[in-house]
């Protein structure tokens, strides 16, 4: 019989909190439930604050959210799926910098927690009360912990550069050529 210590629970209710609000987050995107808008909305919004595609972007976006989040809760493929909704928040914290940090003001305090708590789930992987301990850890390895924030980091960097282009793009204009050949 194993006894479980207080980093077992603990790690179980940061799973399955952070989990759960990246589910019902992703869900909106996906799904328009609890109040959110769907693909066709989510994609128009996407668009507008300047991912492109939008629809493919929600896609991805409420995906890495829903997704990353059911795996977190249930504590399955820890390090991809902590690594997954980490991404997905920084580039929501992208949109919301502007407004500095706090919520209050359209920050991006939000999506930093849930990223953060995303991030370090995968680095100190779930604990005994897991999918991924009941499994051996046949997708928690400790090489996939870098393997997966590596992959997501560069990918995140990817799409969260494209879109600061587009919108310096939209906000200054296209330059004149300076010199003529």
């Amino acid at each position: 019989m194993t006894c479980y210590d207080r980093r077992d629970l603990g790690l179980l209710l940061l799973r399955l909190g952070t989990g759960g609000v990246l589910v019902a987050h992703g869900t909106q995107k996906l799904f328009g439930w609890f109040g959110g808008h769907g693909l066709e909305g989510t994609g128009q919004f996407m668009e507008s604050v300047g991912y492109a595609p939008g629809k493919a972007s929600a896609t991805a976006a409420g995906l890495a959210e829903a997704g990353g989040g059911t795996l977190l809760a249930l504590g399955l493929a820890t390090p991809a799926a902590g690594a997954a909704a980490a991404g997905a928040m920084a580039g929501a914290a992208a949109v919301h910098q502007p407004n500095g940090f706090f919520a209050q003001e359209g920050g991006y305090e939000y999506a930093a927690s849930l990223g953060l708590a995303a991030a370090g789930l995968a680095i100190a992987g779930p604990g005994r009360l897991s999918l991924d301990h009941a499994s051996g850890h046949v997708f928690d390895r400790g090489w996939m912990v870098p393997l997966a924030l590596g992959v997501t980091a560069a990918a995140t960097a990817v799409v969260v550069g494209a879109r600061n282009r587009r919108v310096r793009q939209k906000t200054e204009g296209e330059q004149e050529v300076l010199f003529e050949d």
